[in-house]
């Protein structure tokens, strides 16, 4: 299987000061023309919601009242093709009377996800993404017709960064850019068809370190192109303190924080502020981001006590504290400490006893997130994931409030 951990023959001194690079014989992507889709006429609040969890929260749970598009994960890809699993024909069939009940409810389906194979060689030449897109079209607007309105990709991750196990190429970034082109090309001829708008969105990603170590989204992605072709694009703001981290360390931290150990200069763009601000100065407009945060949270075991209660400290394994759901139950476990990074703007907890560091968000932290992102004139907000908040949909309150008013 080919791997580009060989990325760093691209030069590593480029990697990490954010040039946008070609891979080896590689051309920019043709030209799309002046006229890209519609912009978005509505604020977006947005939700991911997984389907391999409907079994405990149904399709019929979705609080469709509260948001305005709904991205249903995931579909995959086997040979070149569309393909979904489980139950997703009922899920499908659910979302269609969801639909009817909430007219205003946009649906995608989501194509992908972390560990998600097939992208490199769907994408790798005009043959393959024509036949890609097809499936795709055929699988979710004619076979479950009614069900969606649009396609989100989700490519973990063009040229580098994504799982060692999947194949990546250097012409990765050029054929992510065709590929969207050519789904953007059969959505708009089957939405004329129908006399509708069909959309075309991308998860794309804002965290600093991946499998193959630092990384740039700029190197995976054509950003300035995809911000033409695409309705908008899920910024994933969050992940950015996964376990690819040297020391615990925050999963969404709102701006740099100056006692982060993360090298320079990743450390200036591994938070939301200066992750959207990247995006812009790569050619994408406000209006055309929407702004990802975790519903759930991230943890790691501390080898040893130190002075800043758990954070920035080397750690032997990570931990998945899961949803703020469950989160939200330790708050009052006097085993716990809460506390609060000015400048990160965030929560952590921490367990001293067991040397336990657990970030996460609440409802504070997502509405200075979400105020952020009204505040800066992006579309609106999304979440990873529906089944993470809490019965009273707190974080998605939160979420939302700024784009309501």
């Amino acid at each position: 299987m080919f791997r580009l951990r060989r990325i760093r023959a691209l030069s590593a001194a480029a990697l990490l000061l954010g040039v946008t690079i070609l891979g080896a014989g590689q051309a920019a992507a043709e030209p799309l023309g002046p006229a890209g889709p519609p912009p978005v006429s509505q604020p977006v609040i947005a939700a991911y919601y997984a389907g391999w969890n409907s079994a405990t929260y149904p399709v019929a749970q979705i609080p469709a009242d509260r948001i305005t598009h709904l991205f249903y994960a995931f579909s995959t890809i086997k040979d070149g093709r569309c393909v979904v699993g489980g139950n997703a024909a009922a899920d499908f069939a659910a979302l269609a009377a969801l639909k009817r009940a909430h007219p205003h409810l946009r649906t995608e389906i989501s194509i992908g996800g972390w560990g998600a194979a097939g992208f490199s060689d769907a994408a790798l030449t005009p043959a393959s993404r024509r036949q890609f897109a097809s499936s795709c079209l055929a699988l979710f607007f004619d076979q479950y017709r009614g069900s969606f309105d649009g396609v989100d990709l989700d490519w973990e991750f063009p040229v580098y960064g994504g799982p060692t196990e999947i194949t990546d190429r250097p012409e990765d970034r050029r054929n992510m850019t065709l590929l969207s082109q050519e789904f953007r090309r059969q959505l708009d001829r089957l939405g004329r068809q129908r006399d509708t708008h069909y959309l075309l969105t991308a998860a794309l990603p804002a965290g600093r370190l991946q499998t193959d170590g630092p990384y740039d989204p700029a190197v995976s992605f054509d950003l300035r192109a995809l911000g033409r072709v695409l309705d908008f694009i899920n910024l994933m703001t969050y992940d950015m303190g996964t376990g690819f981290s040297a020391v615990s360390t925050f999963n969404a931290p709102m701006r740099e924080v100056a006692d982060d150990p993360l090298g320079q200069p990743m450390r200036r763009w591994n938070n939301v502020t200066n992750a959207v601000q990247y995006y812009q100065n790569h050619g994408v407009p406000a209006d055309r981001l929407v702004l990802g945060v975790p519903f759930y949270g991230r943890g790691f075991h501390v080898v040893a006590e130190g002075p800043n209660h758990g954070l920035y400290q080397n750690y032997d394994a990570t931990l998945w504290p899961g949803g703020w759901k469950d989160i939200k139950g330790l708050l009052n476990d006097p085993k716990w400490t809460l506390h609060w990074h000015t400048v990160a703007e965030t929560p952590w907890l921490y367990n001293a006893a067991e040397r336990q560091f657990i970030s996460f968000e609440n409802p504070e932290s997502i509405g200075i997130r979400a105020q952020h992102a009204k505040a800066s004139g992006l579309l609106g907000t999304f979440m990873w994931e529906l089944s993470d908040d809490d019965a009273q949909h707190s974080l998605l309150t939160a979420m939302s409030a700024p784009f309501r008013r």
